[in-house]
This record gives C-alpha cells, sequence and structure tokens, in this order.
C-alpha cells in the first residue's frame, strides 16, 4: 500500500510539472511592448516598497467592523446582532479607546463597541489588537468601498476585484499581475509576485510572465523533493535536462531559456528560507496582559497569546485568535516572509469563511462571539502582528535580520472583499449579500490618524467626509424600524451606498506606495484612462451608474 501512494505521488509530480510548465511558458509567448519599456517609466520594483494583500472570501460584513454607531438606523434594523454602544460620548474626539502603547500592554475584553474617536464610527470588540495600529496613525480604515453595478454573486464579484475591471468579463489578467508587468522585472526577476494559497489568485494571474504560487509553504520544493542537498542537485539536474530539448528558433529559445533559470533561482532564493514550525520564532516586544511577548504567527496552541503562560496549560481564554486559524498564519508569515527576504514586490493570501447567512453571532444575548467575531480576531491580530514582524525583524531593526528587505515603512497591508451585507439582519441571525464594504490598509506610510491626512483614521464613515472638493457624509436621516434615508440604505432598500471605488484605492497604493506612474496605472486599471466617466482619480459622479465618489483618498 505504502509502494502504491509513492508511485501515485511521483506520477502526479511528474504530470503536474510538465503541465505547469507547459502552461507557465506558454504565457510567454507574446511579450507586450508595455514590459520592453516599462523600465523607461516608474519605481515598481525599484523603490523599495512592497504590498502584501489578504482576501477576504465570502463578504465581510463591514457594517459590524466599523460601526457606524452614531447612526440611529443601526441598533433599530440590527436589533439581534448590532454591537451595543457602551455607556460613553462616542463623539469625543482622539484616538481609539485602549491605551495600548509602553511595554506592557493591556487589551481588555469588551462586547461593546470600542470609539473610535473621529465622532461617529466604532469598532467590533474583536478588533480590539488594532487599536495600537490605529493610534500610531498606521491604519486607513476605508468605508463604503463597492464598484459601480455591484455585482452580488461571489464568484463573479471575486473575479472583477482581482480583475481591477468590474463586469468586464473579458479581461482575464489581474490587477497585481498587470501592476508586475509593468514594473519591467516580470521576465527578468525570479520572484516578482507571490501567493501563498491553495491555488494562484485571478489577481496574480496573466498571460505575458508567470506569478509564483506556494501551496503548502513548508513543502515549498516546486519539483515536490525534499529540501536537501541531495533532493535539490536532483531537481536542478532535472530543469538543466529538460532545457536540454531541441526548440525551432521561432519559439524564442532564450526566452525559455530565461524561464528554466527563473524556476532554477526561485528553488534556490525558497531553500533559503525557513518556513518549518521550528523556524517561527518570532515575538513581540511586549508584554502584553501581564503575560509575556506572544509569538506574532499563532501558528499551534503553544503559541497562541498566553494559553500556555505563567502555568497555564491550553487556556483558551488567553487565545489572541481561534485555533481555526492558525494555516492562515501559516500562510501570513510566509508572505511576509518572501517579501522581507526576497526581491518580491507583492505577495499575499487569503482566508474564508465571511459568507455569514446565518448564526453570524452565538446569541442575542452574547454578540462579540461566534462565526463573525472569530474571523474579526484574525484581522485586528494579523494587521498587529504584521507591523510588528516589519518593525522587530525588518531592515534596519535591533534583530538578528541581515538579509532582510523592508521594514514597517516600506509595506502596505491591504485586505480585499467582494462585497458588504445587508444592513437589515436576516431571520437567522446573519446578514446577506449587499453592496459597499470595509477595506483594512496598514503600514508605517500609510496616513491615519493625527498622521499628516485626516485627524482620524476612518474614511468613509462619519457626517463630514470631504474628500477631492466632494462632500458625501454619512447621511443619518431618520430611521424607523425598517429602510430609511440615512447612508445604511443609500444604494437600495438593504444596500450600503458606495463612497470610494475599491479601484480608486488601489491605484492610490499602485502608484503612490509602490511607484507607478499615473501612465502606467492608467493601463493597470482602464478605468483611470477614463476620468470624465469613471472619476476614479478626482472623485465625481460616476457616468457607469449615476453615484457620487469621493475619488482616491489621502491615504499614503
Amino acid at each position: 500500500m505504502q509502494h502504491f501512494h509513492i508511485l501515485t505521488r511521483r506520477g502526479f509530480l511528474d504530470r503536474s510539472f510538465k503541465i505547469g510548465m507547459g502552461v507557465a511558458l506558454a504565457t510567454l509567448a507574446d511579450i507586450p511592448l508595455v514590459v520592453k519599456r516599462a523600465l523607461a517609466e516608474g519605481n515598481i520594483g525599484l523603490n523599495g516598497k512592497k504590498l502584501l494583500f489578504i482576501f477576504l472570501r465570502g463578504a465581510n460584513d463591514g457594517l459590524n467592523s466599523v460601526i457606524p454607531i452614531q447612526d440611529s438606523g443601526y441598533a433599530i434594523n440590527r436589533p439581534t446582532i448590532g454591537i451595543p454602544a457602551d455607556s460613553i460620548d462616542y463623539t469625543q474626539p482622539g484616538p481609539c479607546d485602549f491605551v495600548t502603547t509602553g511595554s506592557n500592554p493591556t487589551f481588555p475584553t469588551t462586547d461593546k463597541a470600542i470609539r473610535l474617536g473621529n465622532g461617529f464610527a466604532a469598532l467590533h470588540p474583536s478588533l480590539r489588537f488594532l487599536a495600537p495600529v490605529y493610534n500610531a496613525g498606521d491604519l486607513a480604515l476605508m468605508h463604503r468601498v463597492a464598484y459601480p453595478n455591484q455585482n452580488r454573486s461571489h464568484f463573479d464579484s471575486q473575479n472583477y476585484w482581482e480583475s481591477g475591471a468590474p463586469n468586464n468579463d473579458l479581461v482575464k489578467d489581474g490587477i497585481f499581475y498587470r501592476a508586475m508587468v509593468q514594473s519591467g522585472l516580470a521576465n527578468t526577476n525570479a520572484l516578482t509576485g507571490v501567493s501563498i494559497q491553495s491555488a494562484l489568485p485571478y489577481s496574480l494571474r496573466g498571460s505575458a510572465a508567470a506569478m509564483t504560487n506556494l501551496t503548502d509553504p513548508t513543502r515549498y520544493n516546486l519539483l515536490g523533493v525534499p529540501n536537501s542537498v541531495q533532493g535539490n542537485f536532483k531537481a536542478d539536474n532535472a530543469i538543466r535536462s529538460s532545457d536540454q530539448f531541441p526548440f525551432p528558433d521561432k519559439l524564442d529559445r532564450n526566452l525559455l531559456n530565461l524561464q528554466y533559470k527563473n524556476l532554477t533561482d526561485t528553488l534556490a532564493i525558497f531553500a533559503g528560507i525557513d518556513f518549518s514550525e521550528t523556524g517561527n520564532t518570532f515575538v513581540d516586544n511586549a508584554v502584553t496582559d501581564g503575560d509575556a511577548p506572544y509569538y506574532l504567527f499563532p501558528t499551534q496552541n503553544q503559541k497562541n497569546g498566553g494559553a500556555y503562560m505563567n502555568g497555564r496549560t491550553n487556556d483558551s481564554t488567553k487565545y489572541v485568535v481561534d485555533t481555526g486559524a492558525y494555516s492562515l498564519f501559516l500562510n501570513l508569515k510566509a508572505a511576509a516572509l518572501i517579501l522581507n527576504k526576497t526581491d518580491a514586490i507583492v505577495a499575499g493570501t487569503e482566508f474564508s469563511g465571511f459568507d455569514t447567512h446565518q448564526t453570524q453571532i452565538t446569541s442575542s444575548s452574547n454578540r462579540v462571539s461566534g462565526t463573525h467575531a472569530n474571523l474579526l480576531r484574525r484581522i485586528g491580530w494579523a494587521m498587529y502582528a504584521l507591523r510588528q514582524y516589519f518593525t522587530l525583524y525588518g531592515r534596519g531593526s535591533n534583530a538578528p535580520s541581515s538579509a532582510a528587505k523592508v521594514n514597517w515603512n516600506d509595506v502596505v497591508v491591504v485586505t480585499l472583499s467582494e462585497f458588504g451585507r445587508t444592513s437589515v439582519e436576516n431571520g437567522s441571525i446573519g446578514t446577506d449579500h449587499a453592496e459597499a464594504g470595509v477595506m483594512f490598509i496598514g503600514g508605517g506610510g500609510v496616513k491615519g490618524y493625527n498622521k499628516g491626512g485626516p485627524q482620524s483614521g476612518v474614511f468613509g464613515c462619519s457626517t463630514g467626509d470631504s474628500y477631492n472638493g466632494w462632500s458625501l457624509p454619512w447621511v443619518t436621516g431618520t430611521a424607523t424600524s425598517g429602510p430609511s434615508t440615512a447612508s445604511m440604505f443609500g444604494a437600495s432598500g438593504r444596500y450600503l451606498k458606495r463612497a470610494f471605488d475599491y479601484r480608486s484605492v488601489l491605484g492610490k497604493l499602485i502608484r503612490d506606495h509602490l511607484g507607478a506612474t499615473q501612465n502606467q496605472l492608467n493601463q493597470i486599471i482602464a478605468g483611470y484612462a477614463s476620468e470624465s466617466t469613471e472619476h476614479l482619480l478626482n472623485g465625481g459622479t460616476s457616468g457607469v451608474d449615476g453615484v457620487p465618489i469621493f475619488g482616491e483618498p489621502p491615504i499614503v
């Protein structure tokens, strides 16, 4: 029986390698001119800036993430799942409520909405670990984000977010892929865009260059052989042997040779990164909740918060994330390592479970536990952990990280999710597919709370939002037992109306963080070339569906 499994695995790997190489090589058959001239403009991949994406698949409930606590319609239309307000003045300006600075921060648990200090919005209690990131000005909370004529199919809308071309099924390549092609490095560098998930995401797919996907970062070798001297020798020889077959000149032999070289270079790069559990030694520098410095990437119970500290044994009350999150943090650690240790420009992963039609909370008497609360705990700790990792273990830190390429100031972390959830809860203690949602954007260069931009790090969830000369405040109106004129219902009966187009957010990051020129951005995102219609840059009334939008937010 064991012999059967070995033969089956070898046969599968052999066929997978041949098919994978065939696909990768086929994608390089027609190199567009933009690749050849891209290095003449822009700084993508040259300015040292990088981007880490996390796709929240299933459609995160933005209204229970960044809560419009001062909108009277919120509590009325979410009587069961809505997060209750505390007995505080939510209009008081200032930082996020938790005091989380110093060497011994505490993150007290609460079942009430956490005041954000912009006078209107609040955080879900499970996002409490965002507090130090937010108060440092390193976090932008983008509300009311969507695209024109919002599609409410998970599959279609995820594709549109990742392609950067809403409602256009003819676009078959991804937004980050096109950014990598525009860098001019996609056919010379072994790594430019990398994902760590079950398959290469749409955002990194394309026909002119092959991006990299790691299904399991602990078994990173593309040929599935052990990471040993003998194994790597065999892998390299297999690639060299494959490169000896004769090809007609018309198939561009030099291009094929380059692709083989990139493959061997990739193997060598990954061989130098320790993705293993024993290599997961990254700890915080703060003594959280009086315990000890926590592991930044919880990948097992022993590394999950303070569950095994101070004489405890698997104390689940001290977990920073639920135990189902370990595969996510394994992948997130790999993405962070790749950005920090290689020349890759974009890396990311995904996690699912956000399609909360049913039992979004445990019960009406316990609204801060259950499915959605656990998912938000992952987001909160992920953003905090990434900030600490790139600060403590990145370039220029005091940690033993001589090979580090970046620090927190060089990185932007951005979440994507295909749409938001309905403003009105359903009869199954959940929410249904809707329109606008929330994006979380973190980084040392992000203009969040009190840091060069607006006083608050909340965008699109205020009674006084104004960007690019456009004022689209959160209209509170007079809420009743059903849909009202409030912004919670601006699109239609139960749908939150958009104020930002997600392409404006990603476009701002691709140009002003990664270093694209405006001309490059116009080719990466087609909507930027039709400013009189789409208004992605400077805002205005969309010529597609007549909805006024802000344009680009001042987030970097």
